[in-house]
């Protein structure tokens, strides 16, 4: 193979990894915590877009808890997040693991 084959290709793979990434930036995952009185909506780009309470959860001698809900939910949403990005660039590159897209 050639350089400027080699070149072209790796052009192209960082064109679909591009396209990938805005691709994750559109999809999301929910998380929840709490039975569902807490739930997290992230960007498969891992950012946190929505952060929904059910005010049955809202205790104002209980904060400790509903911290404890919400933490619980965004580590989850991020963790998943992080998973679909994986496989997400999984596909481009054939699972081979390379550092700083997943």
């Amino acid at each position: 193979m050639n350089i400027a084959k080699m070149l072209k290709e790796a052009q192209r793979m960082q064109e679909r990894m591009a396209e990938a990434q805005s691709e994750l930036a559109n999809q999301t995952v929910e998380s929840v915590s709490g039975g569902g009185k807490v739930k997290v909506t992230a960007t498969g780009a891992g950012d946190i877009v929505s952060i929904k309470i059910d005010p049955q959860v809202v205790d104002p001698q209980d904060v400790e808890f509903l911290e404890d809900l919400v933490l619980t939910a965004v580590k989850q949403a991020l963790e998943d997040a992080k998973e679909l990005a994986g496989a997400e660039m999984g596909k481009l590159t054939g699972g081979l693991k390379i550092p700083g897209l997943s």
